[in-house]
C-alpha cells in the first residue's frame, strides 16, 4: 500500500536561502545536502570555485532528500560530468495546463482573478487546440509510450489537459472500461476520452496552484469529478469538498515551493520511472527556482534561465511555463527514499571463479615491493 502524499497547509513556510554549493564532491553524494555560502561572493571567486568542482555536471540546488537535475549537451572548458546509479533516478515530464478561461480574462483585468464566475475555470476552446497540439508532439515523439503514470493536480483545467494530452483515443459506448472523460465535461464540447491504451491517471492535490482568494483555484467536489473523469484515481484525496482554499488568506510563494519539494520527495514511494505531472504555472516556477537557483551557465542558457540583476546580486530564475508547455527532468533520490534495487544491475561471478584484476595485481605487486 503506497503512502499518501505529503500533507501541507496554507501557513507560511520558513524561507529558504539556497546559494551556490562550495562543499568537494564527496558531499554532493552524502544523505544531507551540501553546504552552501552564506553572504556576498564576487563573480570571480564563484568562477574559480565553479572551476574547482568536479562534479559540476550537475549544479543544481536540492532538498533534504532528492534533486532536479538539468542535463546540458555540451559542457564549458574546466566543467565535468556527473554519474548516479540508474534506479535512483526518475525522469519527470512537467506540464502547465492548457489556456483557461481565468487566463484570459485575467489578462484583460487582474481583478477578475478573484471573480466567482471563473470558480474551478475550465480550458477555451484554444486551451483544446493546445491539448491537440501537445498529444501530437508526445505521439510523434513517442514519448506517449514511455510514460507510467499521469499525476494530476484535481481542478478542472488541469484534468481536462492531462486526459486530453496522455489519454487514449476517442471513447466508444460499450467499451470494458470506464471513460476518462465523459463528453462535454466542463464546456468542454468534446468527444468522451478512452481510458485504454494509456497510462493510469491519478489526481494529488499536493501538486495545486496557489491556495486561496482567486476563485479559479478552488476545486469542485470530488462526487461531481468523478462523473465527469469515471477513470481518474481520485483515492488519495482525503476531502470530497475543497477544505484547503480560503477565501481570504493567500497561500505565500514559500509555502508553494515547499509543499513541491515535499511532492518531489514522495514521487519516491512511487515504483513508476516515468512520470508526467500536470499542474500549474505557480506551482511549477516556484518550486523548480527552489531547486534549480544555481545551475552551470551553460544548462542555465540551455534551459532558457533568466538573469534578474539587481545593485547587490544576481540570481538565476526559471521561466514561467506557457499554457500546455512541458519540460522533462531527472529526479535523483540522494537519501535512500527509493527502496527499489536495480532491475538490470548484476553481481557477475556467477560461476564463481578467479578474477584478480590487472590494477589490483600492480597494487599488490607494489605493496610486496614496498615490503623488501
Amino acid at each position: 500500500m503506497l503512502p499518501n502524499p505529503p500533507a501541507f497547509s496554507t501557513t507560511t513556510a520558513p524561507a529558504l536561502r539556497l546559494c551556490l554549493p562550495i562543499s568537494p564532491p564527496a558531499a554532493a553524494a552524502s544523505s544531507s545536502p551540501p553546504s552552501f555560502a552564506v553572504g556576498r561572493v564576487s563573480l570571480r571567486r564563484r568562477r574559480r570555485r565553479r572551476r574547482r568542482a568536479s562534479f559540476s555536471g550537475c549544479r543544481c540546488s536540492s532538498s533534504s532528500h532528492s534533486v532536479i537535475c538539468f542535463f546540458g549537451a555540451e559542457m564549458e572548458a574546466g566543467a565535468g560530468t556527473a554519474l548516479y546509479p540508474a534506479h535512483r533516478c526518475k525522469t519527470i515530464y512537467l506540464v502547465r495546463h492548457a489556456q483557461g478561461i481565468h487566463n484570459v480574462e485575467g489578462e484583460k483585468d487582474f481583478a477578475a482573478y478573484k471573480s466567482h464566475a471563473l470558480l474551478d475555470a475550465q480550458l477555451t476552446p484554444l486551451g483544446w487546440s493546445q491539448v491537440d497540439t501537445l498529444r501530437e508532439h508526445v505521439t510523434k515523439s513517442g514519448l506517449a509510450k514511455k510514460i507510467e503514470l499521469v499525476i494530476v493536480s484535481p481542478l478542472l483545467r488541469t484534468m481536462q489537459t492531462a486526459v486530453g494530452v496522455f489519454g487514449g483515443g476517442n471513447y466508444t459506448d460499450g467499451a470494458s472500461a470506464s471513460p476518462l472523460m465523459v463528453e462535454g465535461a466542463g464546456n468542454s464540447g468534446r468527444q468522451p476520452i478512452s481510458s485504454l491504451n494509456c497510462p493510469p491517471f491519478l489526481a494529488v492535490e499536493a501538486c495545486r496552484e496557489h491556495l486561496g482568494v482567486h476563485p479559479c483555484d478552488k476545486r469542485s467536489s470530488i462526487t461531481k469529478y468523478r462523473t465527469l473523469f469515471p477513470a481518474i484515481d481520485f483515492s488519495l484525496i482525503e476531502n470530497d469538498e475543497d477544505v484547503l482554499w480560503e477565501p481570504d488568506v493567500r497561500e505565500t510563494n514559500e509555502s508553494v515551493a515547499l509543499r513541491g519539494m515535499k511532492f518531489f520527495d514522495w514521487l519516491w514511494t512511487r515504483e513508476e520511472k516515468e512520470i508526467a505531472i500536470v499542474s500549474h504555472s505557480g506551482f511549477l516556477y516556484h518550486t523548480l527556482n527552489m531547486y534549480g537557483k544555481e545551475c552551470h551557465p551553460t544548462i542555465a542558457e540551455e534551459l532558457g534561465k533568466q538573469c534578474r540583476r539587481g545593485r547587490r546580486r544576481r540570481r538565476r530564475t526559471s521561466p514561467r511555463f506557457a499554457n500546455c508547455e512541458l519540460r522533462s527532468m531527472v529526479l535523483v533520490d540522494r537519501s535512500n527514499l527509493g527502496s527499489d534495487a536495480s532491475k538490470y544491475n548484476f553481481a557477475g561471478k556467477i560461476p564463481t571463479g578467479l578474477d584478480m584484476p590487472s590494477d589490483v595485481a600492480d597494487e599488490k605487486e607494489a605493496e610486496e615491493a614496498s615490503k623488501n
